[in-house]
């Protein structure tokens, strides 16, 4: 398939025949999210993959704290609710990674840099973590892949 937003537009139509209400949803809401935030602004925009990752990961993490909020209430069926949204939006996301998996990808940009010549330290944290962060790209912590580097910058 295409993109991501392409996926989500083809899931649409699969869950409307086959008539999955919650996953239609969940899917027309994030797909309306998608459109609104292209067409916010002076001039409209079409989000790449990436930014479409980003916003379902905010859309996941609402419907988790909502969900958080509803079970602290008492409402247990909206809580199973929102969850079960979370749950459909995140399996269109990348698959996380490891914390082993993210000191590979340090250890392995460590390594070009210093094949080319650069002195590493503290200094150079930004130039270590501008690669390091488009290959994780959202499916690690941030804080914890910035202390990562900064432990093999030391």
């Amino acid at each position: 398939m295409g993109t991501l937003k392409e996926q989500l537009q083809a899931d649409m139509k699969t869950h409307m025949k086959s008539g999955n209400r919650t996953a239609l949803t969940t899917v027309r809401n994030v797909l309306g999210e998608i459109t609104t935030r292209e067409k916010s602004g002076k001039t409209p925009v079409e989000l790449d993959d990436a930014q479409v990752v980003s916003l379902l990961q905010k859309e996941a993490a609402k419907r988790r704290d909502t969900a958080r909020i509803y079970t602290e209430a008492g409402e247990a069926d909206r809580a199973a609710s929102e969850v079960a949204e979370a749950e459909i939006i995140e399996a269109y996301l990348p698959a996380p990674l490891t914390r082993e998996d993210v000191e590979a990808i340090v250890d392995g940009v460590l390594a070009e840099l210093r094949a080319g010549g650069a002195e590493l330290s503290m200094r150079q944290m930004g130039q270590v973590m501008k690669p390091v962060t488009a290959k994780v790209a959202g499916r690690f912590d941030g804080k914890a892949v910035s202390d990562i580097v900064r432990s093999r910058l030391a």
